[in-house]
């Protein structure tokens, strides 16, 4: 089976919420998503999944549309700081050279060892249930880093930058193989100037 993770698009930055932080998409996230569903509307797709994450459930609504399905939500593939009270949009943090160093060493993220086997778990039973099918899983960064950590036999760590709403397209045997086909895709951002 293959399937196919897409980051969300781009949100809001969210400060000292006091609560934790779930932010909307910004007005370039809702074009990011309604091209990345434009590009992939030519696939056939036997089920969408998407985090419970705002962010994720908007980046996931065009696909549904285009698509004619309706996501499920999966609570194990929301991001590992779902509970915090911020969000930092990705450019924002590495702006600020000390806070992305610490985000990079795990020192910004609850136990990496912890979220990666959720991540890895709730990928496995939704492959488990999709034999032989095709499904878009709309999540984050790190989810996406997780499981590519997973099929790559790499420990579990933040290696490289999902782009926003980019694909990542991985192979899943009955056998138990598991191989990467292609990460980061973002060919459907042409149409944005420094998107």
């Amino acid at each position: 089976m293959e399937l196919v993770l897409i980051r969300h698009a781009r949100p809001e930055r969210i400060e000292d919420a006091g609560r934790p932080a779930d932010p909307d998409l910004t007005d370039l996230g809702h074009r990011q998503a309604d091209l990345m569903a434009e590009w992939l509307a030519a696939e056939t797709f036997d089920a969408v999944y998407t985090s419970p994450m705002a962010r994720a459930r908007q980046t996931s609504a065009p696909l549904e549309s285009r698509l004619g399905l309706t996501a499920g939500v999966v609570d194990g593939v929301q991001e590992f700081d779902a509970d915090a009270d911020h969000y930092i949009p990705m450019e924002d943090l590495k702006a600020d050279k000390e806070r992305w160093r610490r985000y990079l060493q795990g020192e910004l993220a609850e136990d990496r060892s912890a979220f990666a086997s959720t991540v890895v778990d709730s990928l496995e039973a939704l492959i488990a249930d999709h034999r032989g099918h095709r499904i878009a899983v709309v999540c984050h960064g790190g989810v996406i880093n997780m499981w590519a950590c997973r099929v790559l036999g790499l420990a579990p760590e933040m290696f490289f930058e999902p782009i926003y709403t980019s694909i990542h397209r991985f192979m899943a045997a009955s056998s138990g193989e598991r191989s990467v086909v292609s990460l980061n895709e973002v060919a459907h951002l042409r149409a944005i100037d420094g998107a």
